[in-house]
């Protein structure tokens, strides 16, 4: 038997990283383990131990999100969840999820979220695939806008020192219109976003803010990446992240973007299917969107999450849920008027708790996971009535991997 704890200091934290570290063929630097350690606490990463050797690790940072009508709940967000590969196929990450699980079950989180090294693992603890994310290419020869329009406001670039203080209510107000945006602290923005690492040092990441009436309404985190051919530009500019707090700000962010001189490809990553780039653009088929998965979520207290989110329409369903590594969701739950509640009423859905994983930030239908297999329709008209209630737009957006 494996016994999985909290790790107690700097020394089993950096040997429970190593789990993860071993994917990379090498373990964590100092560095490394130093940054982690100021985001995410000791006692928030698990350790599994056999005859006193740690043979795993996973840590859960501890997130507010954003969920359907603007509010935000306590959220364990699932990181650095790996096994040694001598102990692999041996129950260690089972033992470990069921730990963190309790724990945050424990601290009165809702919810859990992760994304995916691989998409088969998670779903038997429970997480759903919740939302979509792509990748774009552009050239810049396709760059016009649908409808031009003549540039308003002011961009100037800022220190990456400065742009804290600068981007950070930009980010509050995409959680506020935005499912899934975690709420990003200081130590996190200092340690992870705004942070130039080794590789970029050659041509490392700008921050351009858009000032809109006085105030920033957008930011871009961006970067250059020079390339000659012939004396032809190759040059890619590479889109960190860009954010407008409005779709005004938006479209003069992403404007500035496109128009930055001498670069051959415009490339960005973690946008969701609707972005504004796909109506902005005249030629959207030309940011060869390719898609792929993104949150996965889970519900750690059904009644908690399900009762905390808001809801696109009136009426009610019974959910009959299924949940292997939380128990105390099992059984039967009646959505009615924004609240959920246990009750003896007739099942109405029959579903793991990973289905309802799915579907809660609004991005996954249920009649997608119905003709997927993932959900039984016990009453006529029951799936239609939970889209009803579930379906949400925006849709749901993560635009970082944590």
């Amino acid at each position: 038997m494996f016994e999985v704890r909290p790790c107690r200091d700097h020394e089993e934290f950096g040997r429970a990283m190593f789990a993860i570290g071993q994917y990379f063929g090498a373990p964590l630097g100092d560095e490394v383990l130093e940054r982690f350690a100021t985001i995410l606490e000791h006692d928030r990463m698990h350790a599994a131990f056999e005859d006193g050797e740690i043979v795993g690790g996973a840590g859960a940072y501890p997130f507010v999100m954003s969920v359907p009508g603007g509010n935000s709940l306590a959220c364990a967000g699932m990181v650095a969840v790996g096994v040694y590969p001598t102990h692999r196929r041996r129950g260690v990450l089972r033992a470990m999820m069921d730990a963190q699980l309790r724990a945050a079950h424990e601290r009165g989180d809702p919810l859990a979220s992760l994304w995916a090294s691989e998409e088969m693992i998670y779903g038997r603890f429970g997480f759903g695939l919740a939302s979509w994310t792509g990748k774009v290419e552009l050239e810049r020869s396709w760059s016009a806008y649908a409808s031009p329009f003549r540039p308003r406001g002011r961009v100037r670039f800022v220190p990456l020192e400065e742009a804290l203080d600068l981007c950070s209510p930009v980010w509050d107000a995409l959680a506020r219109d935005r499912p899934g945006v975690f709420g990003r602290t200081r130590p996190w923005w200092q340690h992870r976003r705004l942070r130039v690492p080794d590789e970029e040092k050659a041509t490392p990441r700008r921050c351009a803010v858009l000032e809109l009436d006085g105030e920033v309404r957008a930011y871009a985190l961006f970067r250059q990446i020079p390339d000659l051919e012939g004396m032809i530009s190759r040059s890619r500019l590479v889109v960190i992240e860009a954010i407008g707090s409005t779709p005004e700000a938006t479209a003069e962010i992403w404007r500035f973007l496109l128009d930055v001189d001498w670069y051959a490809t415009l490339e960005a990553a973690l946008l969701p299917p609707d972005h504004p780039l796909f109506t902005l653009l005249a030629n959207p088929r030309r940011l060869r969107y390719r898609m792929g998965d993104s949150l996965w979520m889970r519900l750690v207290d059904v009644g908690a999450a399900l009762s905390r989110r808001a809801y696109a329409s009136d009426g009610a369903v019974v959910f009959e849920v299924r949940d292997a590594a939380c128990p105390w969701n099992e059984g039967r739950w009646k959505l009615e008027g924004g609240v959920a509640a246990r009750t003896d009423d007739p099942a109405e859905l029959a579903l793991d708790v990973s289905a309802l994983g799915s579907a809660y930030l609004g991005a996954v239908p249920f009649a997608q996971l119905r003709d997927g297999l993932r959900v039984e329709e016990l009453a006529e008209g029951a799936v239609r009535k939970a889209d009803a209630l579930f379906g949400w737009r925006p849709l749901p957006w993560c635009p970082e991997i944590f």
